[in-house]
């Protein structure tokens, strides 16, 4: 492992453990994890999905838009290694997508279409309870390495623990009720997003860069900025006017 990917993994993981001492925003941990894992890891993106109290899995965060809807397109369809990964609660890896076109001949073809080679999935999980899937997915084929493979587990670990973080060991009520806390605050993030592509002609992954930014330099909540801007309590023009200018610039 290199100086800067190590680096690198030490700050995701010390940003992850600072999570389960302190609040924290869900959405905003779960989108930097995503972010940190096309970062690190041998990956193009990644994107998250977590189940709802009826085990019905949602998107919930991804490192650019073009995952987010190629994962809302396999939840469409019922069809992929994310949803195969959730439902066994085992990993699945796929080095080449054009082998499993039998498999999952729409979910592939759209994917493909998307310019993605490869997909691998490693389960979320708190001991029994299945929460969700970490999708990895890459621009050219062939497996993942088993060090990324295991790093990307233990990341998925630690998220799943800090998702249903508290001073004791939650039951499955108490799981189903966060995560569709979760899943709710995820609704009014594409919401937002939508508000600003709309008022500043951003495409969706940079209103969403410039979400993140307005809400670090004011040291607010990622979901209190969505709500706010969601219920007109804060003007998008506003938001837009802290970034203005620095939209070319690396914003998350």
């Amino acid at each position: 492992m290199n100086n800067n990917r190590e680096h690198g993994v030490t700050e995701a993981f010390v940003r992850l453990a600072n999570s389960l001492v302190g609040e924290f925003d869900v959405i905003e941990l779960l989108s930097g994890l995503t972010s940190e894992c096309a970062q690190l890891l041998d990956i193009a993106s990644a994107g998250l999905l977590l189940a709802d109290e009826r085990e019905v899995l949602h998107v919930v965060a991804a490192s650019s838009e073009t995952t987010r809807l190629l994962e809302v397109f396999q939840l469409q369809r019922e069809q992929g290694p994310c949803l195969d990964c959730f439902h066994t609660g085992k990993p699945i890896s796929v080095a080449d997508l054009e082998d499993h076109r039998t498999r999952w001949p729409q979910f592939v073809e759209v994917a493909t279409s998307a310019g993605f080679a490869s997909v691998h999935a490693v389960p979320m999980r708190l001991r029994k309870t299945a929460l969700g899937t970490l999708g990895l997915f890459g621009s050219q084929s062939g497996p993942l390495n088993d060090e990324d493979l295991e790093l990307a587990q233990a990341l998925a670990h630690v998220a799943s623990i800090a998702l249903v973080n508290g001073p004791t060991m939650p039951d499955a009520r108490a799981i189903g009720s966060q995560l569709s806390s979760t899943l709710r605050n995820r609704a009014s993030l594409e919401q937002a997003k939508g508000i600003l592509a709309q008022v500043g002609n951003l495409d969706m992954d940079q209103a969403f860069a410039v979400l993140r930014r307005y809400a670090r330099d004011h040291e607010m909540a990622l979901s209190k900025v969505t709500d706010d801007l969601v219920q007109r309590e804060l003007d998008a023009r506003t938001v837009l006017a802290n970034v203005a200018g620095t939209l070319g610039e690396n914003q998350v």
